[in-house]
């Protein structure tokens, strides 16, 4: 810990930015008394695995991808939207594996990412100024809707309940091995120069896949349902995630337990430094402080610097690398391996000036952290009709240069945090909401089936557009061959020479 003790409440000292103001205060401490008393989402052996498996992510052992929607809500909480979601997720990092040759853990903005930040507490509809859309754990998106109700994080409880229960349901009976590349259809890939590249690397995937089952490995005898296992390629660990906003919430959901015993010399210790009870934030495995809430001296670095779980740290062009330092100081003041994720979120026309810099600092700093690329956020627009939207060429340009800088800083990119869906319109094509990719959406097109109500997110194929350019990228640093940002691949996928 940093100096000065902390406490789940501690953060109630400090400036909290993005602050949700409650008229009824009686009924929000009803509310979060009985959150208290709600059991744990995820449990205290599930987020040591998760540390354990992103210490492989900073060895650069393992891929990290963290991935889901810019927010959730409420209705989106049904059986297709959740198998699509995860469906995708299991497709995205079966062809990062196969490029990479090492695992992908795998976090999803899923089963608790409501809450969302805003640029104004206040915004114009019409000739009206209402309070702000905060996410559906907040208040509704309907401008009448739109007094904070505390109500909604009970709401928020259960509905990620439900979407976790039935992730854990998917994952623990074969969902997992039904993913395999020959299912996917490339129909609407329109270069074919681009077309024969994914065809080489889907059948290389598919060869590989059949392979194993050939000598024994994810073929089972008997099927799960008639007893018998999930078998290897049937097992998967998936591990949840949202961005900690919410501090009444976060705080409400911090229990403290012992940390398991078979951590051995950790649990056992009795130094007062790695005590034998921590606190563990239960309402997901690992959260992030957003760009909007960093503030050394405010609420939600405080509140972060205490909890066990894994934490990521959004980075920006505003963070001064300094800034950054002093930043890993409080959260991870005793370097622990696993700890921290940087969630580097520049923009294509940026990156070149900030990310080196930030590398340097922490490299000499000796702070011990993941890097992962956010090409997303950095990289929004609004289209002439109105609607916001994202370019998928520079969203791959962003994540391209990542690559390069870290490589030229003697330093590796250890995953990416994209914002996308595997869902589908009610016609059963995807959303429309980003531009460009294999099927070079265009702008007319972008009105089609355009459903977020938050950020635009990559539909389905544009997903396994970026997994196919990681994964070529991959496989030729093993091999020797010329890097994904220089080939057919990346060029016609719409990035930009660096």
């Amino acid at each position: 810990m940093s100096d000065g003790t902390w406490s789940p409440n501690s953060w109630r000292s400090k400036p909290a930015a993005q602050d949700v103001v409650y008229p009824d205060r009686e009924k929000l401490e009803k509310v979060l008394g009985k959150i208290r008393t709600l059991p744990p989402l995820v449990s205290p052996s599930e987020i040591e695995r998760l540390r354990h498996q992103l210490g492989q992510v900073q060895r650069n052992q393992a891929f990290l991808l963290h991935a889901g929607d810019c927010a959730e809500s409420f209705d989106a909480c049904t059986h297709e939207n959740i198998a699509a979601k995860i469906g995708l997720i299991l497709s995205f990092s079966l062809i990062v594996i196969w490029g990479a040759r090492k695992p992908v853990v795998r976090i999803g903005r899923i089963a608790g990412q409501y809450a969302k930040p805003r640029s104004s507490p206040t915004e114009k509809i019409g000739d009206r100024e209402v309070l702000s859309f905060r996410g559906d754990n907040v208040n509704g998106l309907d401008p009448n809707d739109r007094v904070p109700d505390p109500d909604r994080m009970l709401s928020a409880y259960f509905h990620s309940t439900a979407t976790l229960n039935h992730v854990r349901s998917l994952l623990t009976s074969g969902f997992a091995s039904l993913h395999h590349p020959r299912e996917w259809s490339l129909s609407h890939v329109r270069s074919p120069a681009l077309r024969e590249e994914f065809e080489r690397i889907t059948e290389g995937l598919s060869d590989a896949l059949e392979f194993t089952r050939t000598i024994g490995l994810g073929k089972e005898s008997v099927s799960y349902e008639q007893g018998g296992g999930r078998g290897a390629l049937g097992e998967v660990d998936f591990y949840t995630s949202h961005e900690g906003l919410m501090l009444d919430f976060e705080e409400a959901m911090t229990r403290e337990f012992p940390i398991p015993s078979s951590l051995g010399s950790y649990a056992s210790s009795s130094s007062e430094s790695t005590p034998s009870k921590v606190h563990y934030n239960t309402s997901a495995h690992f959260l992030w402080i957003g760009d909007r809430t960093r503030q050394l001296d405010g609420a939600h670095v405080e509140y972060f610097r205490g909890i066990r779980n894994p934490i990521g740290v959004k980075v920006g062009p505003s963070m001064k690398a300094e800034e950054l330092v002093r930043l890993l100081d409080i959260v991870n003041p005793d370097r622990e391996n696993g700890k921290v994720t940087l969630i580097t979120r520049y923009g294509a026309g940026k990156v070149e000036d900030y990310l080196a810099g930030h590398i340097r600092a922490v490299q000499q700093s000796g702070h011990p952290v993941i890097w992962i690329c956010d090409p997303m956020h950095g990289n929004t627009l609004t289209s002439s009709s109105g609607l916001k939207t994202r370019n998928f060429g520079t969203i791959i340009s962003e994540l391209t240069s990542c690559l390069r800088i870290h490589a030229e800083c003697g330093s590796h990119l250890n995953g990416v945090s994209l914002e996308f869906t595997g869902e589908l319109a009610e016609d059963g094509f995807s959303v429309t909401e980003c531009l460009g990719g294999s099927m070079r959406l265009s702008e007319d097109q972008l009105p089609l089936r355009y459903q977020s109500f938050c950020d635009p997110r990559l539909n389905f194929e544009q997903s396994l557009d970026v997994a196919f350019l990681i994964s070529d990228h991959f496989k030729k640093e093993r091999t020797g061959g010329k890097k994904s940002y220089g080939d057919v691949l990346y060029s016609e996928l719409g990035g930009r020479k660096p």
